[in-house]
């Protein structure tokens, strides 16, 4: 009879017999690589930049990126375009800062800060000669003298007028009428720009404190209480010269600054 189930008859293979047979059914070149990031745009059916372009990937560098503004031009404001005119104040000499103090007082004493909006004292820059060194300094412009912007009705005009150490206005015609307001020239002149809101001295070449065609007193030296008119002023060298008149007749004389003094 044929056994249904047969023994094998074949030889048992050693296992490492096995492992040697298993690798030889594996291939023997290269393995599967990654697609590249090229070939993955490719099958997506995008298409490489370069391509696109025509040539390389053009590279914007970060700078180019960075939108500068331009710098906005200051804006500057008139003193002149500011609500109520211009007028000048004549003062007892000397006092002009305490009749500043006092219009201010009395603007707010009397409820007229609404018409009466600012005092103000001109100063220039001067060059002056202090332990024989040129240095500037601030100087009243008009000494005697101050500016009050204000709506001048009889009201402000009665607060300006009565304020103590006030002589006047300039520019007042007959008695009891009111003064002229200063032009924008003289004002835009005489005062300061505001910038931005900031207040800003104006650009201007600071004043000498002597000035060609005066005449100053000699106050030291050799002509020591002569008087004489300036000839020519060398602000380098801090000196001038002067016409002093010796023996009838008018004779240059090189001084420094510090040996003459104004009248």
């Amino acid at each position: 009879m044929t056994d249904l189930f047969p023994t094998s008859t074949d030889t048992p293979v050693p296992e490492a017999d096995a492992a040697e047979a298993a690798a030889a059914l594996l291939p023997t070149g290269p393995g599967p690589q990654a697609p590249s990031e090229t070939e993955d745009r490719s099958d997506a059916g995008g298409l490489d930049p370069a391509s696109a372009t025509g040539g390389a990937t053009e590279v914007i560098d970060a700078e180019e990126l960075v939108y500068e503004k331009p710098e906005e031009e200051a804006q500057t404001t008139s003193p002149y375009d500011l609500p109520g005119k211009w007028y000048v104040v004549h003062t007892q000499s000397g006092y002009e800062n305490k009749v500043q103090q006092n219009i201010e007082a009395r603007r707010r004493t009397m409820g007229a800060e609404s018409t009466i909006h600012d005092t103000v004292i001109p100063m220039e820059d001067v060059v002056e000669v202090k332990g024989g060194k040129k240095v500037t300094t601030k100087k009243k412009m008009f000494p005697g003298y101050l500016l009050v912007r204000a709506d001048l009705n009889d009201a402000s005009w009665d607060v300006i007028r009565n304020t103590p150490g006030v002589t006047g206005f300039v520019g007042q015609g007959r008695r009891g009428s009111k003064p002229s307001a200063l032009k924008r020239k003289d004002v835009e002149n005489f005062l300061q720009v505001k910038t931005d809101g900031k207040q800003t001295a104006r650009r201007t070449k600071p004043r000498l404190l002597y000035e060609v065609g005066e005449t100053i007193r000699v106050k030291e030296g050799p002509f020591a209480d002569f008087s004489g008119e300036v000839a020519e002023i060398n602000e380098d060298q801090l000196k001038v010269k002067v016409l002093v008149n010796i023996f009838g007749r008018e004779t240059p004389v090189e001084l420094e600054f510090s040996q003459v003094a104004k009248l």
